[in-house]
């Protein structure tokens, strides 16, 4: 059992990579690029500083009252600082793809929106703390929020996340970590 998840989870990784050099080859003909700032908070005391990259391929689908659905994608570094006394690692580093779907406002200086995605994400340790342990460095983050895009060019985007990491029960203990992130960023 144990062996088939670990076959699982390379696979996994694997196919990631893929399209990870798939879109990249692909956002060399993209028009939008930016960068994002985020920084957030979790329990046990742990905050988090995220850099993000972030591909906007300008998709766009199903105009419903002004509103209408697209895509974006986001690579991300972050660094986790664990302030409890009896922590393990007090730095763990996540590294990670998302693909963001959102439902915008089509026009207007200001642009609100919706969002949601889930990707996946790479941890340097498993341990936080002796009685809190992650199973695996690989998990899956899935995330809610709202934002908005404004600037005479749209160039940037404001918003407050609501992410959750865990490995989905792949392997346990499964405690998983629920971030609040708010985040500023920069388009190209």
């Amino acid at each position: 059992m144990r062996s088939t998840k670990k076959s699982l989870q390379r696979k996994l990784v694997r196919t990631l990579a893929v399209c990870a050099l798939t879109i990249g080859s692909a956002s060399a003909h993209a028009d939008q690029f930016g960068v994002q700032f985020a920084g957030g908070v979790a329990d046990h005391d742990v905050k988090k500083a995220d850099l993000g990259f972030v591909w906007d391929p300008g998709l766009s689908w199903w105009e419903i009252g002004g509103f209408h659905f697209t895509v974006v994608g986001e690579a991300h570094a972050a660094y986790w600082d664990i302030r409890e006394s009896n922590a393990s690692h007090p730095n763990i580093w996540e590294f990670g793809l998302t693909p963001v779907f959102r439902f915008i406002k089509s026009s207007g200086w200001i642009r609100p929106y919706i969002e949601g995605g889930v990707g996946v994400r790479l941890l340097s340790h498993v341990r936080e703390t002796e009685d809190r342990t992650f199973s695996s460095s690989f998990q899956f983050a899935d995330m809610i929020g709202v934002g908005a895009q404004f600037g005479g060019r749209q160039q940037y985007q404001a918003g407050l996340r609501f992410q959750h990491l865990s490995n989905a029960g792949l392997e346990h203990p499964n405690p998983g970590i629920n971030f609040s992130e708010v985040y500023l960023q920069y388009n190209f």
